[in-house]
């Protein structure tokens, strides 16, 4: 699960996949360098100057590209490009418990992304993984698909200044909720200090503006935010045009007077159909229609039935 070498610093690898025994003195702070498995990264030119304007944009950055869980994020300047990173202070905490190690015992904790900016080429992590730079950001491969892999060494590292704090109950409330509650929470503020700043006599007319303004428009904080909700909704468009146009196919299909179509069902992302009175080897008169409508699709039997999946 660690890796650490015989040597006087307290610096140990963090690689969920690793079986190494990690021996160190209890009491003594640790640096840990959290392996490329335990966070996602980003290379990424936005629109912005400053870290503190990107922190700002992470959660919308990362909300199509993330597996469901309770992240937390952050981002440093690299040359004309940001490098971000979202991780899951649970799934870390949890593995530092299984191995007896507390967070008060951790001095600092770092990305590998950061550590090894400079590696050439490759490095073995565990029994089937290694760690390589490509286009500037470290990536796992399988071991056997890398020629020469040279063992993790930790002897001469010179630690960087970019480090990160695991929240021990940040998980309890996800990430977006905690922004959107921030942001309702800014938005009161700038309201309440117009109220004090504006004339009385001018006040009401001000505020009720305003509430139109937000209330017409349905305005999020940032436009990065607002063009991230129309492509998460236009892909929904796209995904319900195709879901509706399946099913049409099948409603307006011509059967033979004994098939029937005994059940639609869509879970997952996919479209299960069944027609009865179809045996295998008999199926043409149904695939053909389906064929014409360029209708992609698995077909499987069930006795004399047959059912039809697509994937929308």
């Amino acid at each position: 699960m660690f890796m650490t070498f015989k040597r006087s610093s307290t610096t140990l690898f963090l690689d969920p996949n690793s079986e190494t025994i990690v021996e160190f003195e209890k009491g003594e702070k640790l640096n840990i360098i959290l392996s490329p498995s335990l966070y996602w990264v980003k290379k990424q030119a936005l629109p912005v100057k400053s870290v503190r304007e990107v922190k700002k944009l992470l959660v919308s950055i990362f909300e199509d590209s993330l597996p469901e869980g309770h992240y937390s994020y952050t981002a440093y300047k690299h040359g004309d490009q940001f490098l971000l990173f979202a991780y899951e202070d649970k799934k870390i905490i949890s593995l530092l418990n299984a191995k007896g190690i507390n967070l008060v015992d951790i001095g600092s904790i770092y990305f590998a992304q950061n550590e090894f900016s400079s590696l050439e080429g490759a490095v073995t992590l565990n029994a089937t993984q290694s760690m390589y730079l490509k286009d500037e950001l470290l990536v796992l491969a399988p071991s056997a698909w890398i020629s020469e892999s040279k063992e993790l060494d930790l002897e001469n590292i010179e630690l960087s200044k970019q480090t990160i704090k695991l929240q021990q109950f940040g998980h309890i409330v996800d990430n977006s909720s905690l922004y959107k509650i921030g942001a309702i929470l800014v938005i009161l503020a700038i309201i309440l200090l117009v109220e004090i700043f504006v004339a009385s006599s001018k006040r009401d007319g001000v505020v009720e503006l305003q509430d139109a303004v937000f209330s017409k428009y349905k305005l999020q904080s940032t436009m990065f935010q607002n063009e991230s909700t129309k492509s998460k909704y236009n892909t929904i468009h796209k995904a319900q045009t195709k879901l509706r146009e399946h099913i049409a196919a099948f409603l307006t299909m011509k059967l033979k007077v004994t098939q029937k179509i005994t059940l639609i069902e869509y879970k997952n992302r996919v479209l299960y159909v069944t027609v009865s009175d179809i045996s295998k080897g008999h199926e043409r008169s149904v695939t053909s229609q389906l064929d014409s409508k360029g209708i992609k699709y698995k077909v499987s039997y069930n006795d004399d039935s047959m059912k039809v999946e697509m994937k929308i």
